[in-house]
């Protein structure tokens, strides 16, 4: 293998990927949070494996540097316990039910945009009357996106890419709501 000629392809489809204008929906999605803040709601965010990740990296940031208050679900009791009473395709959508309440705004995350629960759990928000922000990727008419109110979507299929560039567009929210994107956290 030839390590210049992939990582310069491998660099090449990051930068094409941050070349994407999303200034609408980041601006969207901060507004969307000042809302949350000022109505002392929560954002809701879930995803599966390193979206999974990604989600509690950003709940813990909207909580503490952003003051928007945030939880993830991704403890390993809630998770189990709900898929063992509800179904695996179920669990997110019936946490959301369980700790929702009318503000809230829910955020899902999914590589794909095809993930069963997470699908399922888009679904779920937008009968309940909750706001739905999705992080996805792949095909651009993947069904999660056909549930969002705001849809961040990078057209590629290498994880690492789509991961990657979910957690900048997720952060920039993050510091446009701090106002800077360099500042102490202590």
């Amino acid at each position: 293998m030839d390590n210049k000629f992939f990582l310069d392809k491998y660099f090449k489809l990051y930068k094409t990927a941050l070349e994407l204008d999303v200034h609408s929906q980041l601006i969207d999605f901060k507004n969307l949070c000042m809302k949350v803040r000022h109505d002392d709601a929560k954002l809701m965010i879930a995803g599966n494996g390193a979206s999974a990740s990604i989600a509690s990296h950003a709940a813990l940031d909207f909580t503490k540097q952003a003051k928007v208050r945030s939880m993830a679900f991704n403890d390993h009791n809630l998770i189990t316990a709900f898929s063992n009473d509800y179904g695996y395709e179920n669990w997110i959508s019936e946490a959301i039910r369980a700790y929702g309440k009318k503000q809230d705004v829910v955020v899902l995350i999914s590589s794909s945009g095809n993930s069963p629960n997470v699908v399922k759990a888009a679904k779920t928000s937008k009968d309940l009357g909750y706001k739905v922000v999705t992080f996805s990727g792949f095909n651009s008419s993947n069904e999660l996106k056909q549930y969002g109110d705001i849809n961040f979507w990078i057209n590629s299929k290498a994880y690492n890419i789509i991961e990657s560039v979910h957690g900048i567009w997720m952060f920039a929210v993050v510091d446009l709501l701090v106002g800077k994107a360099e500042y102490s956290v202590s």
